[in-house]
């Protein structure tokens, strides 16, 4: 027996079952957002970017919620990265493929 995997429906994404999988990106800081200080990191170029911990999340990040801490003076680019996008699909699925959860 085959199934269609064109017909079997994906989860909708919503702030509720977000898991922040985009966390795990590198964020280039290239406006002024009032981001702290204290989450900001200098990268190889000299370039201002969002701290991440050991792990490779985001130092804003908070783990129990996968909310972020510092919401209203998030980044643009955390900003325009909407819930739901093909780019946040994209990311979801490789969290998958790497064994983590969503």
């Amino acid at each position: 027996m085959k199934i269609d995997v064109r017909a079997v429906a994906e989860l909708k994404v919503t702030c509720a079952t977000c898991r922040a999988c985009c966390c795990k990106l590198e964020v280039m800081l290239i406006t002024e957002t009032g981001v702290p200080d204290y989450f900001i990191e200098i990268d190889a170029w000299g370039g201002e970017v969002m701290l991440r911990l050991e792990d490779g999340w985001c130092a804003a990040l908070d783990r129990e919620t996968y909310m972020c801490t510092i919401y209203e003076k998030r980044p643009l680019i955390c900003r325009e990265f909407e819930t739901g996008s093909a780019e946040c699909l994209d990311e979801r699925q490789g969290l998958l493929s790497e064994g983590g959860r969503v």
